[in-house]
């Protein structure tokens, strides 16, 4: 595929050193303009094994996955030659590089606004998600199909979006939320959506992702909260 729209990605990543270089090495440089890792305040050599690979390294130190994305949205937002469409990936080696030309071509060659890879669509390694992952997924999608009709099928992170579209949206959650209010709001605003199928990879142990029991409870309820609180002004 020859891509006619400039393509930035977005990284976020805590203390992702050991699992960046799978990430940005397998990056699609002929598709991708610029990737930037936003370092959300890591400990390791993060920010220096990003720069090392090429990458521009951005600087987020209020924790949080949306945090570290809204960092990263308004610098392209604000930069002298904004992208077209920006994706969204984790710097943990779960998602694959050479899968975004599959999330840009419906948006491209479709008109679509945005586009979000699906692990339920397409394959999962063994491993990859625990059951209570899957489970709060479950429960997420189902409760945004009851209150706002959209069928969805998964929530990961993995995404591409028309930069005017993202911006319009105005995203607030700084935590584990961000991911639901992009497709909440995404439904209010009438954008044209659609899902493909990705494939989820076994990630690194870290801590860039939520582990403990008490960790994914707390992710969850984010969610879940960010779907209700939405809801209120539909």
């Amino acid at each position: 595929m020859s891509a006619m729209s400039t393509i930035d990605v977005i990284v976020p990543a805590y203390n992702e050193a050991a699992t960046l270089p799978r990430v940005l090495e397998a990056m699609p440089r002929e598709l991708v303009r610029q990737v930037y890792v936003v370092d959300n305040g890591s400990s390791d050599d993060t920010a220096r094994t990003a720069a090392a690979l090429g990458a521009v390294v951005l600087v987020e130190p209020l924790r949080g996955y949306g945090a570290a994305c809204r960092r990263g949205v308004q610098h392209v937002r604000d930069g002298e030659a904004p992208p077209e469409i920006v994706v969204f990936m984790h710097a943990d080696g779960s998602d694959d590089p050479g899968e975004i030309e599959a999330l840009v071509r419906p948006i491209e060659r479709q008109r679509l606004d945005f586009v979000i890879g699906s692990r339920t669509l397409g394959t999962t390694d063994r491993g990859a998600l625990r059951l209570r992952d899957r489970v709060s997924r479950e429960v997420a999608v189902t409760l945004i199909r009851a209150i706002y009709g959209q069928r969805y099928t998964d929530l990961g992170g993995f995404r591409a979006i028309r930069l005017p579209a993202l911006v319009a949206l105005a995203m607030s959650e700084l935590g584990e939320g961000w991911n639901v209010e992009m497709q909440v709001k995404a439904v209010k605003a009438a954008l044209r959506v659609a899902e493909v199928p990705v494939r989820c990879r076994r990630r690194a142990e870290g801590p860039s992702r939520p582990r403990s029991l008490g960790e994914t409870a707390l992710a969850s309820s984010q969610m879940l909260y960010t779907i209700l609180r939405h809801s209120t002004s539909r």
